[in-house]
């Protein structure tokens, strides 16, 4: 979906107060409490509103045939409504935390489940921090709203509420003349609404795209440091959060002016009111002082809750804003998650792949051909080379195979059935990957290993770390395989990292093993070690190696020569050197001639 679709999209959300509403299914496990802290709530504004009433009988109680006991009485009243008021009002605010601190924990659960559940095509369209923001500043947002924002907006209607009717109830002829100002207030709020509005989601978006520019810099500190690039992404990062500060100001400006009209018309209304008001007394209405005292503290009431909705409508535009673009990525369709049953992965499949006149293109380059009529079958248990030069359409070839993405047009088959028949989680336990550029997570290494079977024991992961050459550097380590690795894995060299990832394969024991430049980050004594435990691995497992080392596919049963998208030589070895001509002999006389030059090296060193 573009971003002119997303757009559109929101445009006809029914102002978002639909999807913003439809949040209350978060609530509704902890429904009791809520409902507890919304009579609370009530309970507090109604005790809050039955002050002014009892304050005003006091006052006409002022004079000498009124009883002390009667005076008394009103006077303990009103304690005990202050009292009821304190309780109901700690009951409000620690429930609403309550449910809305559970409320949001779901939500952010609900929210990331979501993401990493998406598709490889949605996350080649979009940038880490603009997602991270959906998650954090967008639910930020809502928490402040439920927290405070929700609570407020309620009270203050009821104070409107109450207040009218209690208005009426004093005097008809007044409430009719103060209500009189509401229509202005009333159109103010719409037009004024709907800019402030659009200035929310404006801002919330900008603030995205910063966001989106640390997480970047922070990613990529060693490029930056090497490049020496601090002042430029420094420059970078001022001007976006300027930007962030022109359109919060262009917000602030409007909500100022919507609520310095609104203070205008709400003591414009009480100078008036207390006009007519008196103007009534002295023509003999039957308005008593106590009554009129009466109606100007509810007046002074209902006009600060007009006012006070104000900023906090402004505030409820700016979480439906936020509601939004979390929504938009909750309505993102998912891949199948139903999860493989227990003990159906070792024996699922065994290990054929074949691919028919494949097509493809990246959904975020859909005018690039990758692969252009793809056809290639794979016994199950062979080793199978991928060769070529970069962007040659190598690694597109294993995202196909672990479904990351779908095919153009042609066909994908294992064991002779279509790749998108298999339950896509069983699909994958049966596959592991060992990629050029390592990941590992922030945590010790015998968890970063333990990713590849997560109920493995101590003594599988440290068998792993054996065949993959891993265990020497391990124990050394003071903790060993409790060492942190740090973020990315910035601990470890980039050969450690490498055996990590291949001991974590080594674990997930697959039926398909991908190798994705595998070795290029070891020395060549390291090679032999890793390679010798590859080569156990790969034994009566279906192997696709990804390499430019040529002691990495010399031994292949078939070696595939990929030329912009296409397959243009298939062969051993010895058969693909013998044509002088073609593209293999000369990437290998040119990868000979590179590796030679790293072994002088070595050896000089």
């Amino acid at each position: 979906m573009n971003n002119t679709e997303r757009t559109e999209k929101k445009r006809l959300s029914w102002d978002g107060l639909k999807r913003f509403f439809s949040l209350i299914k978060y609530i509704l496990p902890h429904k009791y409490a809520f409902i507890v802290g919304m009579v609370a709530l009530s309970l507090s504004s109604l005790g809050t509103l039955a002050f002014p009433m009892l304050l005003g009988d006091l006052l006409d109680s002022a004079h000498p045939d009124t009883s002390l006991k009667h005076i008394n009485t009103l006077a303990l009243i009103l304690l005990g409504i202050f009292a009821a008021n304190a309780v109901f009002s700690y009951l409000r605010i620690y429930l609403f935390a309550v449910v809305t601190q559970h409320m949001l924990a779901s939500l952010r659960q609900a929210s990331y489940n979501h993401l990493i559940r998406l598709p490889m095509s949605f996350f080649s369209s979009r940038r880490v921090g603009e997602l991270n923001s959906r998650i954090s500043a967008d639910i930020s947002v809502l928490q402040e709203t439920f927290t405070f924002t929700i609570a407020q907006f309620i009270r203050q209607i009821i104070t409107i509420i109450g207040g009218i009717v209690l208005l009426t109830m004093v005097s008809y002829k007044l409430t009719l003349f103060m209500l009189a100002f509401v229509p202005v207030v009333a159109v103010a709020a719409r037009y004024f609404g709907k800019y402030i509005r659009r200035l929310s989601k404006d801002s919330q978006s900008q603030l995205a795209a910063s966001n989106v520019i640390v997480e970047e810099t922070l990613q990529g500190i060693a490029n930056v440091k090497a490049f020496n690039n601090e002042p430029f992404e420094n420059q970078r990062y001022i001007k976006s959060t300027n930007e962030v500060i022109d359109v919060a100001l262009r917000g602030a400006k409007w909500r100022a002016t919507f609520t310095s009209l609104i203070i205008f018309s709400l003591f414009a209304s009480i100078v008036g009111v207390i006009w007519y008001g008196v103007s009534l007394v002295n023509q003999g209405e039957g308005l008593s002082t106590g009554d009129l005292f009466k109606f100007i503290l509810y007046t002074l009431f209902v006009g600060a809750s007009i006012s006070g909705i104000a900023d906090l409508y402004s505030q409820v535009l700016k979480a439906v804003g936020a509601t939004d673009s979390l929504l938009d990525l909750m309505d993102e369709e998912t891949e199948e998650t139903t999860a493989c049953a227990q003990g159906i992965a070792q024996a699922f499949i065994g290990g054929e792949v074949r691919f028919a006149q494949v097509d493809f293109a990246y959904p975020s380059r859909p005018d690039i051909q990758v692969l252009k009529g793809i056809s290639l079958k794979i016994g199950a248990g062979q080793k199978i080379a991928l060769v070529g030069a970069s962007g040659a359409g190598k690694t597109t070839i294993t995202s196909l195979l672990f479904r990351f993405y779908n095919p153009v047009s042609g066909k994908i088959y294992i064991d002779n059935q279509l790749i998108d028949s298999f339950n896509l989680s069983c699909l994958r336990q049966q596959m592991a990957i060992v990629p050029q550029e390592v990941l590992l997570f922030g945590g010790t290494i015998r968890e970063n290993i333990a990713y590849g079977k997560p109920d493995a024991s101590l003594e599988e992961i440290e068998q792993a770390a054996t065949k993959a050459n891993a265990f020497g550097f391990i124990s050394e380590f003071p903790q060993g395989f409790d060492t942190v690795v740090g973020e990315r894995g910035i601990q470890l060299s980039g050969g450690q990292r490498q055996r990590v990832a291949i001991a974590r394969a080594i674990l997930r024991n697959p039926k398909i093993l991908i190798l994705d430049e595998a070795t290029s980050a070891l020395d060549s004594a390291s090679e032999q070690l890793v390679q010798s435990a590859l080569d156990e691995l790969m034994k009566g497992r279906t192997s696709l190696i990804i390499a430019h080392r040529l002691s990495t596919i010399y031994q292949a049963d078939r070696i595939l020569v990929l030329d912009q998208g296409r397959i243009v030589e298939s062969g051993t070895h010895n058969e693909l050197i013998a044509n002088e001509q073609g593209i293999y002999y000369k990437l290998t006389k040119k990868a000979a001639l590179n590796e030679g030059y790293i072994s002088l090296n070595e050896n000089l060193g």
